[in-house]
């Protein structure tokens, strides 16, 4: 499925069109270019999903918790927001206890997936977020 995401103006229709789009699926795995909008992306999603906290890349945490206030039959009210960009080694990974997030039944989000790649759950959707030469981009899964 694509996605276009014309402007900033109309980021929250296209996450909505994500969140109808999430099926059974928890957890998801965002791929672009620095800049690309990943992290925006993401933000609008958490938006659209009732999370009234600030929503801020984790790249220092690593990884954010944020309550869900609009449910979705299936999913818990927890959703996970990673960025791996500063992981040096994946044992990095193994010490933060992945697998609690990754097989939660939360929705899990993340960005720089690229650095994780050998324990991403088999069945993580790839999501990739291009820039196109207008300025819009499309978001793919």
């Amino acid at each position: 499925m694509e996605i276009k995401i014309e402007s900033i103006e109309t980021i929250r229709n296209a996450a909505r069109e994500f969140i109808n789009n999430l099926g059974e699926h928890r957890v998801f795995a965002f791929y672009g270019k620095m800049g690309a909008g990943k992290t925006t992306f993401i933000k609008a999603i958490c938006e659209e999903l009732g999370v009234e906290d600030v929503i801020t890349s984790p790249t220092f945490a690593i990884v954010n918790e944020y309550s869900i206030s609009q449910p979705i039959e299936g999913i818990d009210n927890s959703l996970f927001h990673f960025d791996f960009y500063r992981i040096k080694k994946l044992e990095e990974v193994y010490d933060m206890g992945y697998e609690e997030y990754f097989y939660s039944g939360s929705l899990c989000f993340i960005e720089w997936p690229e650095l994780i790649e050998e324990v991403l759950p088999e069945d993580a959707v790839r999501v990739t977020i291009e820039e196109n030469a207008d300025g819009s981009r499309s978001v793919k899964f």
